[in-house]
């Protein structure tokens, strides 16, 4: 015997904690650690484009749901509280991992998703929505997803035209935006109002 004491391996530590004292487990999320405040507040100070767009704002995350939900009440003035509420928070879980470009979520695959995933079904669950969004609404919100950055990217991200077209969804007659990033304040008061007007229709305080 070397007389040498083994070491303990600690697990990395795989929560964060949230200034609302929420300390949110990303390999098991629990809904009761889900709070709409923190969702706000970080999804405000997380920028689209990895921060490439113009003007003194970066575009942030909580701003671009805001304008999705809208974008889906424009293409389908029927769509229920829930599922409008499903739309505003379709990227919710950003305010934990971020927002990754589509380029960088191709190369990191499948891990990525399941994160997502995981994080995506306890923020459902924490606001009474099925814990997976119905294939349907998530190719509706997915278009008005793709419109918004059709116009985030010939407005805000320096693409021509013809290259967002190529990439993006080309908005249908009716839709027309004009962008102008808020400060993260603003977005994340935006944000929080838009949740707690859906939330009054659902009948919920």
């Amino acid at each position: 015997m070397t007389g040498r004491k083994k070491q303990s391996v600690k697990a990395p530590r795989v929560w964060q904690r949230m200034l609302s004292g929420r300390r949110l487990d990303l390999a098991h999320p629990s809904p009761m650690d889900v709070e709409i405040e923190d969702i706000a507040h970080g999804l405000a100070r997380v920028a689209r484009w990895n921060g490439q767009t113009k003007g003194r704002n970066a575009f942030s995350v909580a701003e671009h749901s805001v304008i999705v939900e809208q974008i889906c009440r424009e293409l389908d003035p029927a769509m229920s509280a829930k599922h409008r509420l499903m739309a505003l928070l379709h990227d919710s879980p950003e305010y934990v991992i971020g927002d990754m470009i589509s380029p960088f979520k191709a190369l990191l695959g499948e891990g990525y998703k399941d994160i997502e995933g995981r994080l995506q079904e306890a923020i459902h669950i924490r606001f009474g929505l099925p814990p997976v969004t119905p294939v349907r609404l998530k190719k509706s919100i997915k278009k008005a997803d793709l419109i918004c950055a059709w116009f985030e990217a010939t407005q805000l991200a320096g693409f021509e035209e013809d290259e967002a077209n190529r990439f993006f969804v080309v908005p249908p007659d009716g839709v027309r935006l004009r962008l102008t990033p808020k400060s993260a304040t603003d977005a994340q008061e935006a944000f929080l109002a838009r949740f707690h007007e859906i939330m009054t229709e659902i009948g919920t305080p």
